[in-house]
């Protein structure tokens, strides 16, 4: 699973880390949005294949902020930066020297991210399944209705603290593991965290609707 699936699968943060209310992770789902604004934090990510083969480990930061801005940025073994504005969601390789853009609506239709902002429809998009407590932390599992989702299933795992480790399945059996800490809960966070232009010289390419204009940075 690689990181374009990112944008489907933030808002299970804010979801998660919204309230700490009950015993299971399903009570504190329920909680969502309580006093919550904005997260920051750090992560550890890691792939494999189909046939458990460990395809990479990547780490970086993450910010996110209510209802639908957010920003991922992978610091190594390489850099990206994935921002979602409210509007578009924006994909900078810097080593590739481009940038894909796509409507954000687009990227929420029939996603985590619509579904898991509104805990009122989670049982209409997804099954739900209280797996208990192992590992050390709370989980729950999810399931899409949907089947053309690329998402098989997710499990949640939470500890005193909040999410700590979400898990990913897709439909062709690859695997990602991500694992959070030193999450900072309503820190004040710039607006320039969730804008992006594009580095002059960089391609852009994807549905660029509702841009008026594309206009590089300056050096």
């Amino acid at each position: 699973m690689n990181n374009r699936f990112v944008p489907l699968l933030l808002s299970l943060i804010l979801v998660s880390l919204a309230a700490h209310a009950g015993d299971s992770a399903r009570a504190r789902l329920d909680a969502f949005a309580h006093d919550l604004h904005a997260l920051r934090g750090h992560f550890t990510q890691t792939m494999t294949d189909a046939n458990g083969h460990k395809k990479q480990t990547s780490s970086g930061t993450v910010a996110l902020q209510t209802p639908r801005l957010f920003r991922w940025q992978t610091q190594t073994p390489y850099k990206q930066l994935i921002v979602a504005d409210g509007s578009h969601v924006w994909t900078y390789d810097p080593d590739l020297e481009q940038v894909t853009v796509q409507q954000q609506s687009r990227s929420e239709s029939h996603s985590p991210l619509t579904v898991l902002t509104d805990p009122k429809r989670l049982d209409k998009e997804f099954t739900v399944t209280d797996l208990g407590t192992h590992d050390g932390l709370a989980w729950m599992k999810i399931t899409p209705r949907n089947k053309a989702q690329n998402i098989q299933s997710a499990q949640l795992g939470f500890d005193a603290h909040g999410l700590a480790e979400m898990r990913f399945t897709d439909r062709l059996g690859a695997q990602s593991v991500i694992r959070f800490s030193d999450w900072q809960r309503n820190p004040k966070l710039a607006a320039s965290l969730f804008n992006f232009t594009p580095p002059k010289g960089a391609d852009v390419i994807g549905d660029t609707r509702g841009i008026p204009e594309v206009r590089p940075l300056q050096p």
